[in-house]
C-alpha cells in the first residue's frame, strides 16, 4: 500500500515508524515548515521530519495547502492512502477527497471527548480516570470523521502530561498498527455508505474494532 504520512511533533514519530517497518511504502511525509527555536533561533527540523530523512522517505513542508501547490505534490506522489497524526493543519476537501482509501487520523483522546487541540492535556486537567487513541476517517469539520476503532487505557492519578503523551504515542503505533491498515481496504470510504458521521456505523462495527484488536 502507497501511504501518503502527515505528522509534526514527537507524538507522531512512533506511528510512522510502525508504518515503514509493516512494510508499507511510504512514498513521502508531510510535516510542518521548520521553526526558530532556542537562543540563537537556528531553524530546527521537526521531530517526523527527522524521522523521515534518516529512513530516506521524501519530506514536504507546505506553508498552503489551499492554493493548489499541495494537491498537485499528493498527485504526483499517488497514495492510496493518507494516515495522518497530529499535523497541526486541517486538510482541504480536495486533499481528503483524492486516495481512493481516504485519510484517516490517529487522534490522542476517545473521540467525540477532546476533539481538538491538546486532549492531552485536557484529560489530565479534569481528571479523567481514562483516555485512549482513536483511528478514524478525516472529514472537513475537525475530528467529526467515522471513528474506525479506539483502544483505551487507564490514566494514573500521578501521571505527568509528557508521560501521558509518550504512552499513548506508543499506543497509537503499538505493534501491527501498521499491518491494521489493510484492513481499511475491506471498508468503504467515507460517503460511500448511507448514515452519520462520528461513529461505525451498522454490520462493520465489529469488523472495524478487529482493527485494534
Amino acid at each position: 500500500m502507497k501511504i501518503l504520512f502527515m505528522g509534526t511533533p514527537l507524538f507522531a514519530v512512533p506511528s510512522l515508524e510502525a508504518l515503514i517497518a509493516a512494510g508499507h511504502q511510504v512514498v513521502g511525509v508531510f510535516s510542518q515548515p521548520d521553526k526558530p527555536k532556542n537562543r540563537g533561533m537556528k531553524l530546527q527540523p521537526t521531530p517526523v521530519k527527522v524521522c523521515a530523512q534518516v529512513h530516506n522517505i521524501p519530506v514536504f513542508q507546505p506553508t498552503k495547502l489551499r492554493d493548489g501547490t499541495a494537491l498537485e505534490t499528493i498527485r504526483q506522489l499517488e497514495p492510496d492512502l493518507i494516515v495522518v497524526a497530529a499535523y497541526g493543519r486541517i486538510l482541504p476537501q480536495e486533499i481528503l477527497d483524492y486516495p481512493r482509501l481516504g485519510c484517516v487520523n490517529v487522534h490522542s483522546s476517545l473521540l467525540p471527548k477532546y476533539r481538538g487541540a491538546a486532549p492531552i492535556h485536557w484529560a489530565i486537567l479534569n481528571g479523567e480516570q481514562e483516555t485512549g487513541v482513536t483511528l478514524m476517517h478525516m472529514a472537513l469539520a475537525l475530528d467529526a470523521g467515522d471513528i474506525i476503532a479506539q483502544r483505551a487505557t487507564p490514566i494514573d492519578p500521578d501521571e505527568t502530561v509528557e508521560e501521558l503523551h509518550d504512552r499513548l504515542a506508543r499506543l497509537g503505533a503499538e505493534p501491527g498498527a501498521g499491518q491494521r491498515l489493510r484492513l481499511l481496504a475491506a471498508f468503504p470510504r467515507p460517503g460511500a455508505v448511507a448514515g452519520g458521521s462520528g461513529a461505525a456505523r451498522g454490520g462493520d462495527r465489529c469488523a472495524r474494532q478487529a482493527v485494534f484488536s
